[in-house]
């Protein structure tokens, strides 16, 4: 009965709940008011065509909602119990970090754990977080700072972060940032605050990684002035090789090498951390701590 309710709550709507939960929709109406008449309160305003909680609806939504997480978490670790890790994994990762750190590690685990049914999901860093705290998730990868506080981390790796620029002089760059282009030979690292007027292609809202170069940029003393916004690092990338702006990415993505792109070490010495999240309340399951345990032991060796 609570999964009724809350559904019709998430759905605002008594047909569109009907429909989710594979029922008839006259026959989940007579059953929400049926617990209505039991509690002797009624728990929706039907008004309008709209489909409302009352004060006593809210509370019992609340309510409802920490009851069935429990009881899922509860059914999932029973039914692990029989297994070393468990018989399925999901895990969530944003395609800008999944392509790169995720498929030595699936193939090990794959290899590991062949019992292990691994569901994979690549969405945006504020999707997965939804996921998680939903409980659609056990694992994401994410890049610091998370947003929600309910999530709990555990550092995977730290990498610096580079200047990818166009290979060849510009002329909405600096003279010195041109300088230090044309020198094929060039060591060291190069003054950020330099890029101050230059157009940045960034990754869009909602990505981790975004807000990692604003606060960069604002450590230099100036905000970016933004020319593009995309989905995908390899698209920024080849918006830098197309001399269309700068951008600033991983090292691990700096490893593919692109012929028009020079990729330069940045004089504060950024860096990012990936990390594993998952909900502290709810269980972790087996097959998601023995996949964090397995690339702490790869980074080890």
């Amino acid at each position: 009965m609570m999964e009724y309710v809350m559904e019709v709550y998430r759905q605002q709507s008594f047909t569109k709940a009907a429909e989710k939960l594979h029922i008839a929709q006259p026959s989940l109406s007579q059953q929400i008011k049926k617990l209505e008449e039991e509690l002797d309160t009624p728990l929706f305003i039907r008004k309008y065509g709209q489909v409302t909680p009352t004060p006593q609806g809210n509370r019992l939504i609340k309510r409802a909602e920490t009851i069935l997480k429990e009881r899922d978490d509860l059914l999932r670790e029973m039914g692990e119990a029989a297994y070393e890790v468990g018989k399925e994994l999901m895990i969530g990762a944003p395609a800008v970090t999944g392509g790169y750190v995720l498929p030595s590690l699936l193939k090990t685990y794959c290899q590991t754990y062949p019992h292990v049914h691994v569901h994979l999901i690549e969405e945006s860093p504020r999707e997965l977080e939804r996921r998680l705290l939903a409980g659609k998730l056990d694992l994401a990868i994410l890049s610091l700072p998370v947003e929600h506080e309910s999530l709990k981390t555990k550092q995977m790796l730290t990498e610096p972060l580079l200047l990818a620029i166009p290979q060849t002089a510009q002329p909405w760059l600096t003279d010195e940032l041109n300088e230090i282009i044309n020198q094929a030979d060039q060591e060291g690292s190069i003054p950020f605050h330099l890029l101050e007027d230059a157009p940045f292609i960034m990754l869009k809202e909602g990505y981790g990684f975004r807000q990692v170069v604003t606060e960069l940029c604002r450590h230099h003393g100036f905000r970016p002035r933004i020319a593009f916004e995309t989905s995908h690092i390899q698209t920024a990338q080849a918006l830098v090789e197309n001399e269309l702006g700068v951008t600033v990415v991983p090292k691990m993505v700096a490893q593919e090498e692109r012929k028009a792109v020079t990729y330069l070490h940045i004089d504060s010495c950024p860096t990012r951390t990936l990390v594993f999240a998952y909900v502290e309340e709810r269980y972790l399951t087996k097959a998601a701590q023995a996949f964090m345990d397995l690339q702490q032991n790869q980074g080890k060796d």
